[in-house]
Formats: C-alpha cells, structure tokens, sequence
C-alpha cells in the first residue's frame, strides 16, 4: 500500500460528510455573516467546497507562490454542492500521481518570494489540504448553528443528530 492510499480514502469518506453538512446550508441565507469580520455563510462553503481540488493541484510542483486569496460568492447551495463534487475529484486524481518519495520530499510555499513554509510533502496535504479544510467546516457548522439550523452528525452525535440512537 503506497502512502498516499490512507490519504486518498480519508478524502472520500470527509467528502461525505462536508456533503451532509453543504446540504443544510439555506439557500437564502448564502450572503449572511456572524461578524463583520467574517466570510458570509456562502463564502466559506465555497471556500471549503473548492479549496481542497485547488491545493491539490499545486502541491505537485515543488514550490508554489501564493497569491490573493479569493473567497467568491456563490449564487445557490446546488453550487456549492458541484463545486465539492469537482474539487473532491480534482484533488484525488492530483494526489493519485504522487509516489511515496515525492511525498517525502520537501515542499515550499513562497509570497513576493519570501518562504511562508517548507515542509515534506504529506506534511502539507495533512495540515493544509486536509486539517485546514476540517476546521473550517467546524466554523461552517457553528453558522449552521447560529442560524438555528439542525447540525448534522460530522464525527458522532450532534444535539440535532445521533446517528447510534
């Protein structure tokens, strides 16, 4: 079993459950925030639901330079639901490529050619193709939550779902 196997199966089966959760996303409440501070509740989806297909692209260069960050604004919860769809895809197909020593390998992040991170590979796909997009699904559900939309089970019961019950 090569390394990157696990990964690969984790991906699929998180898929799964950030799809449970796009799915209670109201569509007439995409543009709400908790804060001015704060992505609106589409933003972050959109982040959430492309993210992932994006990085997965550059991590199979050796380095990448960072840009602007978008964060745009979708126009229904079926593009959301789409946009997880091909970025699930895309990041499977672009992580299938890699062998055991390219994720052993280091790899860097740059901004106006200043170094952010230099990390092995796998390293990279852990913490920010995989963790980074976790955490934000949390924040997801908590804006779920605030808009007194039932949370789904994500890792066991939720005090709106109790998938052992």
């Amino acid at each position: 079993m090569a390394a990157i196997d696990s990964i690969l199966m984790e991906i699929e089966q998180e898929a799964k459950v950030t799809q449970r959760v796009f799915e209670r996303i109201p569509g007439d409440k995409l543009a709400w925030k908790p804060h001015s501070k704060s992505l609106t509740l589409g933003q972050l989806a959109m982040h959430i639901a492309g993210g992932q297909g994006r990085l997965a692209e550059i991590v199979g260069k050796d380095t990448h330079e960072i840009g602007e960050i978008g964060y745009p604004q979708p126009g229904s919860q079926k593009e959301i639901l789409e946009a997880l769809s091909q970025s699930t895809a895309a990041s499977l197909s672009a992580l299938k490529k890699l062998n055991d020593s390219q994720l052993a390998a280091v790899w860097t992040l740059t901004k106006g050619g200043k170094v952010l991170l230099s990390v092995p590979r796998i390293g990279f796909i852990r913490s920010i193709i995989m963790n980074h997009f976790y955490h934000h699904r949390g924040q997801l559900s908590v804006y779920l939550r605030l808009l007194d939309v039932p949370v789904p089970s994500i890792y066991g019961p939720s005090a709106d779902e109790n998938p052992f019950a």
